[in-house]
């Protein structure tokens, strides 16, 4: 009989790791529900009173931390998403170790064959991508006397505090991230595709040239993301009678395109000057993110017992790649950065 249940459990396990994998959602059964309901109520309990329950055993972390309940970390998720724009655009991909993924590059297309005579094959050649996994940590703190109030709603306070924080910090490595304890910024991986025509400034010369940059498989489903320094320039651009060139940034029902591909502006992209890279087009989906695991949230009692207030620390593992450098490329302001103690 316990060999029948561990059969089930595991096979449960991996019907719901593959379905992840390929993007399906498994209806978890009855008796998941429940254990589920449960874990979500003795969860928040103790997050409000600070005293752990059985029941949270097994989605402890070693270290006084809990795995946040699964419809918790979906609504997460979602809030990240609306804080960091790579989020919404990337391919997100649960992960339980690293990953080492293999890209092709060079191989040649279709070829004319002469009756009679040998194929010619490409040398195709392979790269290595990896997607490891990076801590990231944010902290808030909440008074005693909110933990007690029964108008405040801790679930969300914890959601909108964290995904603020979280996806800030998401964001801008990902961005610039330098490798180091963090993700590798899409920045250093990405191609320039142009560089403006004129020294400490863009134009929309320069974004149609950014834009032909790309290949047309990537084009097609590729987005402008950009600084909002760049959407402002971009915006004020004029023909000589005063009319804006920008004209369907005007227009309904979808005022944030150009050139009927969609704009995201993004807070970590540079700023329009000599050097920067203010503007970046592509197809986003190759930015793979890897989630190892959910999120992790633990209540600290004591350290601020003193000051009457509760905090909370929120972790989670995550790494992110460029898995195809080609489907982004990046428009970069032409002329020399200032060195810092000239900015």
């Amino acid at each position: 009989m316990n060999n029948n249940r561990s059969y089930e459990e595991l096979k449960q396990r991996l019907d719901a790791m593959y379905a992840e994998i390929h993007g399906q959602k498994v209806e978890p059964d009855a008796e998941a529900k429940k254990q589920a309901a449960v874990y979500n109520r003795v969860f928040w309990e103790t997050m409000h009173t600070g005293m752990p329950h059985n029941e949270l055993k097994v989605g402890s972390d070693g270290a006084g931390g809990y795995l946040v309940p699964d419809t918790y970390d979906e609504r997460l998720v979602q809030a990240l998403e609306e804080e960091n724009i790579l989020r919404k655009l990337g391919t997100t991909i649960p992960t339980t170790q690293k990953l080492h993924i293999p890209v092709a590059h060079g191989i040649k297309g279709a070829a004319w064959v002469v009756e009679g005579q040998p194929y010619s094959f490409g040398e195709a050649e392979f790269s290595k991508v990896v997607i490891d996994a990076h801590k990231l940590a944010a902290s808030i703190l909440a008074s005693d006397e909110m933990l007690e109030a029964d108008g405040v709603d801790l679930e969300e306070y914890i959601k909108s505090m964290f995904a603020e924080q979280i996806g800030a910090a998401e964001e801008d490595a990902f961005i610039r991230g330098n490798s180091k304890h963090k993700p590798q910024g899409i920045i250093s991986q990405a191609e320039v595709g142009a560089v403006s025509a004129t020294e400490g400034s863009i134009s929309m010369d320069d974004m149609v040239n950014l834009q032909y940059s790309l290949d047309r498989p990537y084009r097609e489903k590729a987005v402008w993301v950009m600084s909002d320094d760049a959407y402002r320039v971009l915006r004020k651009i004029s023909h000589h009678s005063g009319r804006p060139l920008w004209v369907n940034a005007l227009q309904k029902p979808d005022p944030n395109t150009l050139f009927g591909h969609k704009i995201y502006v993004c807070r970590s992209m540079d700023k329009v000057i000599p050097g920067g890279i203010p503007v970046m087009f592509g197809d986003f989906s190759y930015f793979w993110i890897g989630e190892r695991g959910k999120r992790v949230l633990k209540r600290l009692t004591e350290r601020f017992a003193n000051r009457g207030q509760v905090a909370f620390i929120m972790s989670e593992r995550i790494d992110a790649k460029l898995v195809l450098p080609e489907a982004v490329k990046m428009l970069k302001v032409s002329g020399t950065p200032a060195k810092p103690d000239e900015e």
